[in-house]
């Protein structure tokens, strides 16, 4: 997990400078990213809270949404990524909802996606949405939980530049 305090500690700095707070919603980095932010110092000042939304039943008990909120949606998409990160900003009242959905191996997901696979969605004030998808290649199961949690937090400390 240290590898990820680099990011983490630039993340933790300019949200406090900036008197704003993240949520997050993960998948297939299990926690790494909270873990990670949990870490620093004075995490309670800018760290609302995540959920690890890695079945249905986390997706409805959790997240509190339906079949019906995501329909013509499937897991590990943009749109997917988007949607979770505007939910669990807007559950924990935060200021940056953050969300990783992907496939970290060895195989692929039930989708169609190759191991490898995740899409990040960030979603801030004043309806900032970014997302972005990366391919690894790869079927390391933990070495792609860690470069998933990489690609997300990146995607936050550019938007807080």
């Amino acid at each position: 997990m240290e590898r990820l305090f680099p990011l983490a500690e630039k993340i933790a700095a300019r949200l406090k400078t900036r008197g704003e707070t993240v949520a997050i919603s993960e998948s297939s980095s299990g926690g790494l990213i909270s873990a990670a932010l949990l870490a620093m110092p004075g995490a309670s000042n800018f760290y609302r809270g995540a959920g690890i939304i890695y079945t249905p039943h986390a997706f409805r008990g959790l997240m509190g949404l339906s079949r019906a909120d995501v329909e013509g949606m499937r897991s590990s998409t943009e749109p997917y990524a988007l949607m979770m990160a505007g939910t669990i900003r807007d559950k924990l009242n935060a200021t940056w909802g953050l969300c990783e959905t992907g496939a970290s191996g060895p195989s692929g997901n039930g989708y169609g996606d190759a191991a490898g696979h995740v899409c990040v969605g960030l979603v801030g004030p004043a309806e900032a949405q970014l997302s972005h998808t990366l391919e690894t290649g790869l079927s390391d199961r933990a070495e792609n939980m860690y470069l998933f949690s990489e690609a997300a937090m990146a995607l936050l400390l550019e938007q807080l530049a």
